[in-house]
């Protein structure tokens, strides 16, 4: 496994700093919309991140973490009339992808965004993302999927795997999916996210069940899943791990559990991320770790500063297991 970074680049400098702070593999996208990415964009893309000396390991297909009103293929989720058409591009996306030689993508099955309540203070005065539910609006109105049964949500998605997965599939490209984010009660905004339990995810990667189907594993998320984070994730890990259903991992810590918690970095909340890294090395994980939703902190560049930080985190815990 080695040091990742989803951070896209504002301008060439950002290339340039990734490279001067060892993450030599990335996760990004081209310019524009991802349904209007040509093999032509992401060749040019692939060839303009390898000329800063880095490696392009994976780009984000067009069904993003945002609420489905503001998704560019909202048929697939919603079941509607452009279904099949939207599911054929993303598909030939995939076909491209490959054609540009990059070995992965991510991608979400979300209908109602992320979920957050207002920022917390954390270290040194810190402002990180939280959510409890006894400050959310638990009667909100269900949104433009309306009110949506498990089962109905089940089978859209299993209506999507089974015509991408055997083209990701032939075409050796690795679908990485990301949970929901966070789990929320059944019904809550018309929606019960079947992706927002480890039995949910456990049930997904063995829907269509193929090596090239699995997850964008983001740890904090599936920590936001649990009772008890820090005593639950070591056998979450192992599990998908075990089975190769991790392509990406989200190395994000929290302070607290289940409809409570705060983000933190990743060496102050209630999950061990040493005992987590070696685990993910025991599993044989060997893709991108990498930063996610870091803490807004002081400063004239303060994302920039945070990231950099996780960066060096993360390299000085990856040498340190080389080493061991």
């Amino acid at each position: 496994m080695y040091l990742g970074t989803q951070v896209a680049a504002r301008d060439d400098d950002d290339y340039r700093i990734f490279a001067q702070l060892g993450v030599k593999h990335i996760n990004a996208d081209p310019p524009g919309e991802p349904s209007s990415w040509t093999l032509s964009d992401l060749e040019r893309h692939r060839d303009k991140v390898e000329s800063f000396g880095l490696i392009l390991d994976m780009i984000q297909l067009p069904l993003p973490s945002q609420p489905i009103e503001k998704a560019s293929y909202p048929d697939i989720l919603l079941a509607g009339p452009e279904r099949d058409r939207q599911i054929d591009a993303v598909c030939k996306l995939i076909e491209n992808t490959a054609a540009a030689g990059i070995p992965a993508v991510k991608y979400n099955l979300n209908l109602i965004g992320i979920p957050r309540t207002p920022d917390e203070p954390g270290r040194g005065g810190s402002m990180n993302a939280s959510f409890r539910w006894d400050k959310t609006d638990q009667q909100a109105a269900p949104g433009l999927a309306g009110v949506l049964s498990e089962d109905e949500n089940w089978e859209r998605i299993d209506y999507f795997l089974e015509r991408v997965v055997p083209v990701a599939a032939s075409n050796r490209v690795r679908l990485a999916c990301h949970p929901h984010d966070p789990y929320t009660p059944p019904g809550f905004r018309g929606v019960t996210r079947v992706l927002g339990t480890v039995e949910g995810l456990k049930k997904f990667v063995l829907m269509r069940e193929n090596p090239y189907h699995g997850l964008n594993f983001c740890q904090g998320s599936i920590g936001e899943m649990l009772e008890s984070p820090g005593k639950e994730i070591d056998d979450v890990i192992r599990w998908f791990g075990e089975r190769n259903k991790i392509f990406n991992v989200h190395f994000r810590n929290i302070r607290g559990g289940k409809l409570s918690f705060m983000e933190t970095f990743p060496d102050e909340g209630d999950m061990d991320m040493v005992r987590s890294a070696r685990i993910y090395k025991e599993v044989g994980f060997k893709y991108m770790l990498m930063p996610d939703h870091v803490p807004t902190v002081s400063g004239k560049d303060p994302s920039a500063t945070a990231f950099a930080y996780c960066y060096g985190y993360i390299a000085a815990l990856l040498q340190t297991l080389e080493s061991a």
